[in-house]
């Protein structure tokens, strides 16, 4: 008989926006990973607010394909595109260099195993995620769920300079089943290169998904920004543009439908970490008038549903699970198994002007006296968030309502 154990995944990631270089391919396949998540989101949530993050995602599932054997571990790697045992090294190095001081901005990636007092873990797994993903292991008391529950959100909120506090709760712990929470953390805190200021930030019209129009805080300046307009396959257009943070290495890259009869539905299914490097090489500089909106948002997610979706189901479920290399632990009558129970994501993203405290950076000079195009997001819009060294999507999401 194999008891069966249920493993829970906890992310949480954030984004505080104070508002060339050689590809990675792995890291372009491991956002590539988050990406389609995120696109089996909004398809079931088309009209709401959604942010997740990618990096946070393929983190997730990088450790898990770490612990999974048999067809567990097939379906990981069939959707992630490549084995973590064989570009461990590559993995590291791309990390390191996302959270680099080199950066500028701040970004911090954190990974912890949380697990049962007493529970045994197979060395290799505790080794090989310590070394590629800077995995921590720590001993919590899951027969006492408020006090685990505790425990885990305070990691979490030291992690995120506490700008999460919250990621887990008692009723997600099951004190007498639960043996591991696995939870990734990703915070980014970035400053415009080209600060908007507060004065210039007046209340204009949004025209939302639901057919509404509210009226928003909207950040405006006119300055040089990298821009474009691009097309889907079919030939739907949509205006791209780049808003860079003060250290360059990291931007937000801006979606939207050039026509405003177009759905935003319409052109995420084509958007991928090839296309966003696309956008890359064929954005221009040009002076332009840009009108955003500011807005916070939060979002949480649980991604058993689009993960199944996208072919990722054994892990779910409790008689095909196979994590045999997390621990071969033995229990009376048979192997003591696992499998995962949930995969949740809490996101926040804030976007503003601040950011002043590097006005020192900003280095725009405005010459031309010929009347500048404008980029108005006064509609629903996609945002990435991007690395741009590697092209790691650490953030994305779709606002239609800021």
């Amino acid at each position: 008989m194999n008891w069966r154990f249920p493993l829970l995944f906890v992310l949480g990631a954030l984004t505080s926006v104070c508002s060339q270089f050689s590809f990675y391919p792995l890291e372009e396949l491991s956002s590539d990973v988050g990406i389609q998540v995120f696109n089996q989101i909004v398809k079931a949530k088309p009209q709401d607010n959604v942010v997740v993050s990618p990096h946070g995602i393929a983190s997730v599932l990088g450790v898990l394909q770490l612990g999974a054997d048999g067809k567990t571990k097939k379906q990981l790697t069939t959707m992630m595109r490549y084995s973590v045992n064989g570009v461990g090294k590559a993995l590291k190095k791309i990390n390191r260099l996302i959270v680099s001081k080199k950066n500028k901005d701040i970004v911090t990636i954190a990974n912890a195993v949380f697990a049962k007092s007493g529970f045994k873990m197979e060395v290799p797994f505790v080794t090989r995620n310590k070394e590629v993903f800077q995995c921590s292991v720590k001993s919590v008391d899951f027969e006492d769920p408020n006090a685990a529950c505790d425990s885990i959100n305070q990691w979490v909120k030291n992690e995120t300079r506490g700008m999460i506090d919250q990621v887990l709760a008692p009723d997600d712990i099951d004190g007498s089943l639960t043996r591991l929470v696995l939870v990734n953390a990703v915070y980014f805190k970035g400053l415009w290169k080209s600060r908007f200021r507060p004065e210039n930030t007046k209340k204009r019209p949004f025209y939302g998904a639901d057919g509404k129009t509210y009226q928003v805080p909207m950040l405006s300046q006119l300055s040089i920004f990298r821009c474009g307009t691009t097309s889907t396959p079919n030939e739907l257009w949509y205006n791209i543009i780049e808003l860079p943070y003060h250290g360059e290495m990291i931007s937000m890259l801006i979606a939207l439908p050039t026509e405003s009869t177009t759905p935003l539905s319409a052109i995420i299914p084509h958007i991928s970490t090839k296309t966003i490097g696309s956008w890359m090489t064929t954005m221009v500089a040009k002076r332009v008038q840009v009108i955003l909106p500011k807005f916070t948002a939060v979002a949480e997610t649980d991604l058993k549903d689009p993960l199944k979706a996208l072919g990722i189901t054994d892990m779910f479920d409790q008689s095909k699970a196979n994590f045999a290399k997390i621990t071969s632990k033995l229990v009376l009558f048979g192997t003591e198994s696992l499998h995962v129970s949930h995969v949740l994501q809490k996101t926040k993203i804030e976007v503003s002007e601040d950011g002043t405290k590097a006005s020192a950076a900003t280095t725009a000079i405005l010459i031309a006296r010929s009347s500048p195009p404008w980029f108005i997001v006064d509609r629903p819009f996609v945002f990435f968030i991007r690395h741009n060294p590697t092209g790691t999507i650490l953030f994305m999401g779709q606002i239609n309502k800021p």
